[in-house]
């Protein structure tokens, strides 16, 4: 078993991860290999907060090009966390 700061990569934020925050659901950069069941415990252990749900997708890495080199970002994935009612917020989202 990996440490939860090993699975729990970065949050991603933008416009529509912003918006979901209203609903408690939170977005994560998270381990490739991790499954929900991870990540679950991992945001729990982390911040102290009960998990509903766990909706994860693989992302593919972008194909970036420099002059006439072609390369591409690595994958990865993003887990889109769901908090139960009667759990508190994530503090780390706060006065963004």
């Amino acid at each position: 078993m990996a440490y939860a700061h090993d699975i729990i990569k970065r949050p991603i934020i933008t416009e529509k991860s912003m918006t979901q925050m209203a609903d408690k659901k939170y977005t994560f950069e998270v381990d490739i290999k991790a499954n929900k069941i991870q990540i679950k415990k991992a945001v729990e252990e982390i911040f102290g907060v009960k998990v509903k749900k766990v909706n994860t997708m693989r992302m593919k890495g972008k194909r970036k090009r420099l002059g006439r080199y072609e390369g591409k970002r690595p994958d990865w994935k993003k887990a889109i966390v769901t908090l139960t009612e009667d759990s508190k917020k994530i503090e780390f989202f706060e006065g963004m």
